[in-house]
């Protein structure tokens, strides 16, 4: 796809040149990096003599490693030691002084040796313990309130554009914790936890049939397992990430590359529907997989592709798209006879929020004017259920409105109308639960960094929910609806 990598990145030329570097300490931050000696100090000071009167004072020497005990009787409990990544965190100190005041770092180390940090400040209750279920954080951390998973979903990136992405999903991700006195900033205690991707007898089986490129997660258990292929964006390759969770929860899943993946086409020059069909038949014949249909679901470009397979292919019980386009994006979409243009836009309608950062929200054509109507995807066609997520501060394209498309286009044409959940303050990678806000990266087919939309609470949130909701979606239409029956 080099219709946006050649033309745009030329039209921002003129831009560029005047941008000031966006790498190493020049780059703009959405949240200042809190790891290091650029940690706040907070709180009332607390001297070695106020100190010693409850217990010794700390020496250089006592100081723990991340996995050593303390020594006292503070001590940092995270359970479970090992989970999923979209489990719930719970988080309890106990052994403080009534009223002490702590600060609790977090850190993840993503697969590219990037660092994610979050700040949160504590006071201790009447009894000396702290329960970040029930216990609020206080004002100068990352957080603040009573946010029990506060340290997973405020992490921030010491580089401001950096999305965390899971290549490998064999191997956990460590989040280590520790917790610190203030001033002073002397460790209390520490505590490590393992977030995996794969659930335990989940199998993980690399699909090489016919052109199909793609892995496979069954769960464990005789089956069979209700079926869910899942697409992602313009990144490219193959990513597994949400598949292996889903797995993980009880669906076979399928994580299908489409392009720059092996022996398939290095960029995204034209999208032949075919291609798919031989992934949902795969599925369909699958003895692992629960009939008579499957489901879909796809993130940004992977929505309008879900979108595009509803309509036109047989064998689709329902579909989840988030954030994604009604109409046919990127490049032109074959199937059969028919052919869907990509979408149309207009560069300069791209703004500049921020030195060195573009938004390219509102570039595209309305989809809904000639000529671009031709670029519309005939959601119409599809005799299966939709659930639409919707970040309403995505800033990567008009989200709410391509889903209140599909909705008047769908009850024009007598279909039910589909479920539309709506986040204010989301953006446009809404992840599974506590994924760390994207705020900002480089846009492969731009070629520049572009922002993402979301506040990092009410993204989280969007995440959680709406986790939940695509699984119950699943649940509720692939056990008790028949799929299309699409000539």
């Amino acid at each position: 796809m080099q219709w946006m990598s050649r033309s745009l990145v030329r039209f921002f030329a003129g831009w560029t040149s005047s941008l000031r570097s966006v790498s190493g300490s020049n780059l703009p931050r959405f949240g200042r990096s809190i790891s290091g000696s650029d940690l706040p100090r907070f709180g009332r000071s607390m001297s070695g003599s106020d100190l010693s009167q409850a217990r010794r004072s700390m020496s250089g020497s006592d100081l723990p490693r991340f996995g050593r005990s303390m020594s006292g009787s503070v001590e940092l409990r995270v359970s479970p030691e090992r989970c999923l990544f979209d489990d719930p965190l719970r988080l309890e100190v106990i052994g403080l002084i009534p009223g002490q005041e702590v600060s609790l770092r977090t850190e993840l180390t993503d697969e590219g040796g990037e660092p994610f940090t979050s700040l949160g400040r504590y006071r201790a209750g009447s009894g000396g313990d702290l329960e970040l279920s029930r216990s609020p954080a206080l004002e100068g951390g990352t957080f603040t309130g009573v946010e029990a998973e506060g340290p997973l979903w405020a992490l921030e990136p010491r580089n401001g554009m950096r999305r965390m992405v899971k290549k490998d999903v064999r191997s956990p991700l460590t989040v280590r914790f520790s917790l610190h006195q203030e001033p002073a900033g002397d460790v209390l205690s520490t505590a490590v936890q393992e977030r995996s991707f794969l659930g335990e007898g989940v199998s993980r089986i690399p699909v090489r049939e016919g052109r199909v490129r793609a892995t496979l997660f069954i769960p464990p258990g005789p089956g069979p397992f209700p079926g869910v292929i899942e697409i992602q964006g313009t990144g490219g390759g193959l990513l597994e990430y949400k598949a292996s969770l889903l797995a993980s929860r009880g669906f076979a899943t399928m994580a299908l590359a489409y392009y720059n993946y092996e022996d398939l086409p290095k960029d995204m020059k034209a999208f032949h529907l075919e291609y798919f069909e031989e992934a949902v038949n795969y599925m369909l014949q699958h003895p692992k997989i629960k009939g008579p249909g499957i489901g879909l679901l796809g993130h940004s470009k992977g929505g309008d592709l879900v979108i595009s397979m509803a309509s036109f292919l047989k064998g689709i019980t329902a579909t989840a798209v988030v954030n994604g386009s009604v109409a046919n994006v990127a490049a032109d979409l074959h199937y059969k006879d028919i052919t869907l243009p990509a979408i149309g836009y207009d560069p300069k309608k791209a703004t500049f929020p921020q030195p060195g950062f573009i938004d390219i929200g509102d570039v595209f054509n309305n989809p809904l004017e000639e000529p671009n109507r031709q670029s519309l995807i005939p959601v119409w066609r599809a005799d299966c259920k939709f659930l639409f997520i919707v970040g309403e501060d995505d800033r990567n394209w008009k989200s709410d409105f391509y889903a209140q498309t599909a909705c008047k286009l769908l009850e024009e044409h007598g279909k039910e109308k589909p479920e539309v959940v709506y986040y204010p303050k989301a953006g446009h990678y809404i992840e599974p639960p506590y994924y760390p806000l994207c705020k900002a990266f480089i846009h492969k087919l731009v070629g520049l960094p572009c922002v993402w939309g979301g506040e990092p609470k009410e993204h989280s949130f969007a995440q959680v929910d709406s986790w939940q909701r695509i699984q119950a979606f699943f649940h509720k239409h692939l056990i008790q609806e028949r799929p299309s029956s699409k000539l």
